[in-house]
């Protein structure tokens, strides 16, 4: 921070300045500093959503296995649907400016590409099974974790510090301890007809869900939760509609029905819409980015499940596996990322403008009490918490600045 007289800061400027550059890392930080309850929090929606695609991926397990049903546009169908009826009702029963006809007046195209970007991307993570294993699909999906973070930092205007891609790292490592546990184990379920075009397909998958997530992220921060998910729903009801009426209508046609397929079917749906209902209220409360990190541990949950439902081989590598991905998001998430703000608009000078050390800086404060005019002892305030300028700070805020408290209000 520069200013007229930077030669000799103030006291109370040089332990401002000193916090903000230990919030850089991560070993400024106490143990009750990190493990926060926003943190938990976090922690535990984040694994809430990953048992919600293990249970995804358990039901799909039964439905391709014993039923041998292979129609992911019905699936998918399913839960826009059951959205739709949900939150797109929702938005039909607003007035004013978040009702559906204006959203769709103003932003009907922006939302129709949103809902198929969501529809195709999980529809090319499901065909890529039919062509590639598990073992590429499991390490080429965490291709959406790089996209993100460019797709948040050109968008978003996100910015990461060194700590956030040690986490990355970490979290990616975790993911190749649980990929070498499958390979050991002789899990390397798939199919290798084509891999070539199997591995470009979750490529795609997870470029799209990369793209879908950002639009979330900005949706759910700036307007709302319920408009993201109205909207998503309604354009994804049509597209996997029209969809699974062009692509699966001989599956379709030659369903065996049974209480045991339809319970299986509701599961998965069932899943699924409460994994899109609160996908975002975690993703407002960190970001896109960290959100994908934790669900991770999502094929390692499928993982445990399948322990005991399909009887694989169980190793310790799971187990370092799951830790190195927490740990991994517990970094992430300690040190919050930079938002870099577009400039302020130009104000009208004052007679004191361009003479205080805060003014005009990134780091910018409300002044609660007039200024020391008079400086020295003979002034209101006696001297008490005037800055060298002659700005006095009432004795709150005074306090904010020492510990290092910032605010986004102006002088």
């Amino acid at each position: 921070m520069t200013g007229p007289d930077d030669e000799e800061m103030p006291p109370e400027e040089e332990r401002i300045t000193e916090r903000k550059g230990l919030l850089c890392g991560l070993h400024s930080y106490k143990l009750k500093d990190v493990f926060t309850w926003q943190l938990l929090k976090a922690i535990a929606m984040g694994q809430g959503l990953s048992a919600l695609i293990c249970g995804t991926a358990v039901t799909s397990q039964y439905l391709a296995v014993d039923f041998q049903l292979d129609t992911p546009m019905l699936q998918s169908f399913l839960n826009y649907s059951l959205l739709c009826l949900t939150y797109t009702s929702i938005l039909i029963c607003r007035r004013g400016d978040g009702n559906i006809l204006q959203i769709l007046k103003k932003k009907w195209w922006k939302y129709f590409l949103l809902g198929l970007t969501d529809v195709q991307a999980n529809y090319t993570v499901v065909k890529a099974y039919q062509y590639t294993t598990l073992t590429s699909i499991q390490l080429l999906d965490c291709f959406v974790i790089p996209v993100l973070m460019v797709l948040s930092w050109f968008f978003l205007k996100t910015r990461y510090r060194p700590v956030h891609y040690v986490a990355v790292g970490t979290c990616l490592v975790g993911v190749g301890a649980m990929v070498g546990a499958d390979l050991l184990a002789g899990r390397d379920q798939g199919s290798s007809a084509n891999i070539l075009l199997g591995d470009g397909l979750v490529l795609i998958s997870a470029t799209l869900y990369a793209v879908s997530n950002v639009c979330q992220e900005y949706t759910v921060k700036n307007l709302s939760r319920v408009e993201f998910l109205g909207m998503v729903s309604l354009f994804g009801t049509l597209i996997s509609g029209v969809q699974m009426a062009i692509l699966e209508h001989r599956a379709l046609a030659n369903i065996q029905w049974n209480w045991k397929l339809m319970l299986l079917l509701a599961g998965f749906a069932l899943c699924m819409y409460i994994l899109y209902s609160f996908m975002p209220i975690v993703v407002r409360m960190t970001s896109a980015t960290a959100v994908n990190l934790s669900l991770l541990t999502a094929d390692l949950f499928s993982l445990f499940c399948g322990l005991f439902l399909f009887k694989y081989t169980f190793s310790v590598l799971y187990i370092v596996s799951l830790v190195v991905i927490l740990v991994g998001f517990v970094m992430f998430n300690a040190v919050p990322t930079l938002t870099s703000a577009p400039p302020p608009e130009p104000e009208a000078p004052g007679p004191e403008e361009g003479d205080h050390p805060y003014q005009g800086s990134a780091f910018e404060v409300t002044c609660t009490e007039p200024a020391c005019l008079g400086g020295g002892e003979g002034g209101d305030g006696g001297g008490r918490n005037c800055d060298p300028k002659c700005f006095m700070w009432g004795q709150p805020m005074y306090d904010q600045l020492a510990s290092g408290e910032e605010r986004g209000t102006r002088l």
